[in-house]
């Protein structure tokens, strides 16, 4: 019996393959970008998401892979995943600790991530962070520009965030809405529909979003102060 994971590792090892990201074969296939993403593999209350056959049937038509190389794609041996995509894809460093490093105003221009929410494109300093390889993969930093964010955060302080990663309730979080606003808040709670987030300054008051107005969400892992 096939479980959730494998199928899932089966489409990024596809991805992997022809060299794209799970968004980019997504795109390629005519599905929604972000059909593919880690966001989209668990409900809001954590049940496991399928890709339907619609979407599978899609995508191999798109990359002329049959059924039985999809299926072969579930070996451990199998060949490059996402991780490996995105290592190739990237353009900063893999090795050592350093991370990519933004900040929130140049957050919300156009360019500097991917349909996922991962960085790409130039533009990007970096900054050193003590984390392993395996964790690290995807992971970057946002520097706080102003008070919005206080108390908690004040100007200059660096987050690291973990794109992809799932979310639950009370989880710091950055958004990144469709219009280029860039936000840090607390996840109150997430519906199949919509978000809802607590502002770390209590004179800015809290926000409701449609997830169809949500580009990526990402999760606050680490703050230097």
């Amino acid at each position: 019996m096939l479980s959730h994971d494998q199928i899932w590792e089966a489409i990024d090892r596809l991805a992997g393959r022809h060299e794209l990201t799970p968004s980019g074969l997504a795109r390629r296939a005519g599905l929604d970008p972000t059909s593919f993403n880690k966001s989209k593999r668990l409900s809001a209350d954590g049940r496991l998401r399928w890709p339907s056959t619609e979407s599978i049937a899609k995508v191999l038509d798109a990359t002329g892979a049959s059924m039985e190389e999809f299926l072969a794609f579930m070996r451990p041996d199998a060949g490059p995943s996402e991780q490996h995509v995105k290592q190739q894809e990237s353009a900063f460093p893999q090795q050592g600790g350093s991370i990519p490093l933004l900040g929130f105003a140049q957050a919300g221009a156009g360019g500097f991530f991917d349909d996922g929410g991962f960085p790409a494109g130039q533009g990007w300093d970096v900054v050193e962070f003590p984390a392993t390889p395996a964790r690290k993969a995807g992971v970057y930093a946002l520097e706080v520009q102003g008070e919005s964010m206080m108390p908690l955060y004040r100007d200059g302080d660096v987050l690291i965030v973990e794109p992809g990663a799932q979310v639950r309730r009370n989880d710091r979080v950055v958004v990144r809405t469709n219009e280029g606003e860039v936000i840090a808040k607390v996840l109150l709670r997430q519906s199949p529909r919509s978000i809802e987030l607590m502002s770390l300054n209590p004179e800015h008051p809290n926000r409701t979003l449609e997830l169809s107005d949500v580009d990526w969400i990402a999760r606050i892992i680490w703050a230097s102060q």
